[in-house]
This record gives C-alpha cells, structure tokens and sequence, in this order.
C-alpha cells in the first residue's frame, strides 16, 4: 500500500483542517494511500517534519497557507530523492493553489492531492534558502509577514491592503545593482520581485495559459518611484511576449540566475513570509527541482 505523509497547518486560514480533517483523511484513503498525519506545533515545523520523515513516504502532502508550503517545500529540497509533493490550501491568499490549477474547496484539492497529476517545477532559492513562487523586498514586502494571523483570518487578501496603506508615507528606494545574465542595471529602485507565478498575494498578474512552472527561468520586475499601475501592466504583458521592459518606471526580464546588491542591507520576503535582511541576494532557478501534483 502506497504511504503518505501528510503535514498539515492547523492554524492556517480560519482553522479550516480541523473541521475537515476528518473528510480529508477519508479522501486518501479511498484514492489508496496509508496515511501518517502530522500538525504543525510552531513556525518552521514544516521543513523539520518533511527534511527528517519525508524521504520515507512515496507522497508527501501538506495543507496551509503559502507559507505552510514553503517550509515542506524547503525540507524536501534538502533530500537526495524527495517524494511528490501535494498540497491542500487553506490559507488566507493561496497564491500556489492558483498556479498549481487545483480546485475550489479543501475536500477537492485533497482529491487532486491524492490522485491528481505530478509534474516537474522549478524551485528558487535566495541565498540557498528555498522558494516556491517569489522572493521579493521593497514597498509593501513586510506587510505579508507582519500582517496579524488574525487579520488574515477575518479579511483575508484584504487584509494585505489594509496594512499596506500605513506603509506609504514612509516608502524609501533602494540604490540598487542587479546583475543578471542579460547585463547589468544600477538605479533606485522601490519594490523587486522575482518570481516563478501568475499570482502574487492574491492579484492575479499572469494567465495561467502562459505561465511555464518549468522553463529554467525567473520573471523579474523592478519598479522605480512614481510608478502607475498601467507601467507595472505593460511589463507584465511584455514578460509574457518575452521582451525585456526598461521604462522611466519599470524594468522587467526573464533570467535564469540575478544578484540583487544594495548598499545597505534589505529585507526580503519569500512565498509571503520573511525570507532574512541581506546587502547582497543571490537568486537561482534550480530547474524541475521537484516534482508537485497539478489539477487538470
């Protein structure tokens, strides 16, 4: 019989697993796996879990915000032959979820977790720390990982914006030299993202028609001062028409690999929460580096 380990979050989104633990567990069941379920008990708990029993297991999945993915996603990664991963959000944004295809409701995703398709996806890391989806600094970065659990709960993606306002009187640029393989570009700059999604804290960016989990590259946007949405738009477009953007507002590349370097040091953000404070960031795409159950 096929073995799963399933890590879930119990205090992700509104305390959903806990209600529908039952249901959840009954749906791997049926798709055929002997399931070991593990809570969370602190921050960090997820990587520990994954790192230490993951390699025992033919399918890790783990259920929780972003964050809760992350962190599996992070212990995995330190395996030499890590399992197929799966997931069940249950969080306030699930960026992930919208990228990985999966379906509304946590007892269908579970469904998908169990039974759905494995594909490969590119990982990133930030000075080898892992990441799924983005790592990001800048105007409104903190706001993720400063933001109340409770908000969250209450709010959700609402929430993001609303801690988001206090930030403006006080949004600084960074001086910035950002070295990637299509050159190098040295200016202020605002906010950074780089990212492997279509939707980042709950705005969708990219269709899912052109985002490609497993091409071997980074989508990167940089955003000086004075920007206007309809700036941030046209580069994302231009992204997706794999044409470099530099603007009087944004500058957007793919690459495979970037150095971000400031002269102070920045705090980063990676999947939503806080990723360290570092003057120098190196990114690097490891390429189909695991394998992740997708919907249809």
């Amino acid at each position: 019989m096929k073995r799963m380990l399933f890590i879930y979050n119990p205090a992700s989104g509104k305390g959903q697993m806990r209600q529908k633990l039952s249901a959840v567990l009954e749906r791997f069941t049926q798709a055929g796996w002997l399931v070991t379920a593990y809570p969370t008990q602190c921050k960090g708990d997820a990587t520990r879990v994954a790192r230490e029993l993951g390699g025992g297991y033919d399918r890790v999945v783990c259920a929780g915000g972003d964050g809760t993915l992350s962190e599996t996603v992070a212990g995995l990664m330190e395996l030499p032959d890590p399992p197929v991963l799966g997931f069940v959000p249950s969080g306030s944004t699930n960026d992930c979820a919208h990228n990985l295809r999966l379906p509304a409701g946590i007892e269908r995703t579970a469904m998908t977790a169990a039974a759905g398709f494995p594909l490969p996806v590119d990982v990133g890391r930030l000075n080898g720390r892992p990441f799924v989806y983005v790592a990001a600094f800048g105007a409104f970065t903190e706001v993720a990982y400063d933001t109340p659990q409770e908000l969250k709960n209450t709010f959700g993606h609402l929430a993001y914006i609303m801690a988001g306002i206090g930030q403006l009187p006080n949004l600084t640029p960074y001086h910035l030299r950002v070295e990637h393989e299509g050159g190098v570009i040295e200016d202020d700059f605002l906010y950074g993202m780089v990212c492997n999604t279509y939707s980042v804290a709950g705005v969708k960016a990219l269709p899912k028609d052109r985002v490609v989990l497993d091409d071997g590259l980074f989508e990167v946007l940089l955003v000086r001062k004075d920007v206007k949405l309809t700036d941030i738009t046209n580069a994302l477009q231009a992204l997706l028409r794999n044409a470099p953007v530099q603007t009087a507002a944004v500058v957007s590349f793919e690459t495979a690999n970037v150095t971000i370097s400031c002269d102070r040091p920045i705090p980063w953000t990676i999947d939503g929460e806080y990723g360290g404070t570092y003057a120098v960031g190196r990114l690097e795409n490891c390429h189909r580096a695991l394998t992740v159950v997708h919907g249809k």
